[in-house]
């Protein structure tokens, strides 16, 4: 993976599933709620990171998908 933004994203991943495990037992609200509150921040950072990411591609949403290429008639081409 040598995406960074790949990464942050299983990491929010990871910590929010942490965090609903940690709802079901009886743990210190307050520690709930600094989880809460680190994992929105968490979120921004993510959507920050993702956003700003310098992936480039040459492909363009006229290419579709690459597992079902779209058929293109050949006026298009």
């Amino acid at each position: 993976m040598k995406n960074f933004a790949i990464k942050i994203i299983i990491l929010a991943t990871l910590f929010f599933l942490g965090f609903v495990v940690y709802t079901h037992f009886e743990v210190i609200p307050w520690l709930l709620l600094t989880l809460f509150v680190i994992g929105h921040l968490l979120i921004l950072y993510m959507v920050f990171s993702v956003l700003k990411d310098p992936y480039k591609t040459k492909k363009t949403f006229k290419d579709w998908y690459e597992d079902r290429p779209m058929k293109h008639s050949s006026s298009e081409i």
